[in-house]
C-alpha cells in the first residue's frame, strides 16, 4: 500500500500534464478503455484469472461498481474545476472516514475502533496540515458546490471499496473486479464528456501521451489491478487509510518534478500521517 501510495501520488502530476493536451472527462474514459484492453494482457504472464463473470452472482455488483467508478471521476472533475486544489484534496480524501464507517457497518471482522478512530483523525489532520497554504487561498463563488462535488467523489469511491468487500464481488478474482470496472465506466465517461461541453480536441505532445499512458497502463491497469488484490484479502479500512498518503506522495511528486515548494510544516504533516496511520494498523491489544 505504501508503493501503491507514491504510485497514486505521481498521478496526480500525471493528470495535470495529460490534462493540457486532453480534457478531463475524456481522459478518464479513454483510460478505462485502454486499461480494459491492457489488462488481460498484465495477467497472462502474472498467472492472474478471471473467473467467470457468468457464475457466482458477480454481475449486478460489478455494474454497479462501474457505475459508482464512472460518476465519482465525473463528480470529482467537476469539482475541482469550481473549487481549489488543496480544497479538493481535503475532501475527496476523507474517503477513509467513508470507508470506515462502511466496513464498521457492512463487512464483519472490520470494525472501527477507538484506536483506529484516533489513527484516522491524526492522519487526516497531517493531511489538513500538509494543504494549509492552500486552504487559506481565495477562492471563486462556486466553490461550496465543488467542495461538495469533491466530497461526493470520495464518498463514492469508499462506495466502491465497500461494496467489493461485503458483496459477491469479494469472491471473485481482482481482475474480474477490475474489469467491471473498466468496461461500464468507459462508456458513461465517454458519454458524460461532450455532455459536459467537453470538446474532443487531442494534441499529442510526447509528454502528454507518456503521462496517459502511465494513466493507462501503470495506474488504471497494474495498480488498480494489485488495489483489488489487497482489498480481496485485507481489512478495507486499514487498507484505506493509507490512501491520505498519496496526496502527500502528490506533494513531493509536484516539487521534484514540476518545481513546486514545499511548505514549512510539510515535515511535521508527513509525521501525522505516519504516527496515524501506525495507530489505525498497529495489532489489536
Amino acid at each position: 500500500m505504501l508503493l501503491l501510495s507514491a504510485v497514486w501520488g505521481l498521478n496526480m502530476v500525471a493528470v495535470k500534464v495529460t490534462s493540457a493536451g486532453i480534457p478531463p472527462v475524456l481522459q478518464a474514459g479513454l483510460r478505462s478503455t485502454l486499461a480494459a484492453l491492457i489488462v488481460p494482457l498484465l495477467c497472462r504472464p502474472l498467472g492472474l484469472r478471471f473467473g467467470d463473470w457468468r457464475r457466482g452472482g458477480t454481475l449486478a455488483a460489478g455494474v454497479l461498481a462501474g457505475a459508482l467508478f464512472a460518476v465519482e471521476f465525473i463528480a470529482l472533475y467537476i469539482g475541482l474545476s469550481l473549487t481549489t486544489a488543496s480544497r479538493a484534496v481535503i475532501f475527496l480524501y476523507g474517503a477513509p472516514f467513508w470507508v470506515a464507517l462502511g466496513t464498521h457497518y457492512l463487512v464483519p471482522g472490520d470494525r472501527l475502533t477507538r484506536a483506529k478512530a484516533i489513527g484516522l483523525c491524526i492522519a487526516f489532520g497531517g493531511l489538513v496540515l500538509a494543504f494549509a497554504d492552500g486552504l487559506r487561498a481565495p477562492v471563486g463563488p462556486d466553490a461550496l458546490l465543488g467542495d461538495l462535488l469533491c466530497l461526493v467523489g470520495g464518498a463514492l469511491w469508499a462506495a466502491t471499496t465497500v461494496l467489493v468487500k461485503a458483496s459477491s464481488l469479494r469472491r471473485a478474482p481482482a481482475a474480474l473486479v477490475l474489469q467491471y470496472q473498466l468496461i461500464v465506466s468507459a462508456p458513461l465517461l465517454l458519454l458524460a464528456s461532450p455532455l459536459l461541453g467537453e470538446a474532443w480536441v487531442i494534441d499529442p505532445q510526447p509528454l502528454v501521451v507518456g503521462a496517459f499512458l502511465y494513466q493507462a497502463a501503470g495506474i488504471a491497469g497494474a495498480s488498480y489491478l494489485a488495489w483489488f488484490w489487497l482489498v480481496s484479502r485485507h481489512s478495507a479500512s486499514r487498507l484505506a487509510a493509507f490512501s491520505v498518503l498519496t496526496p502527500v506522495f502528490g506533494v513531493l511528486a509536484g516539487a521534484l518534478l514540476l518545481g513546486e515548494s514545499l511548505g514549512v510544516g510539510f515535515l511535521l504533516a508527513v509525521m501525522l500521517v505516519a504516527l496515524g496511520l501506525w495507530l489505525v494498523n498497529r495489532p489489536a491489544g
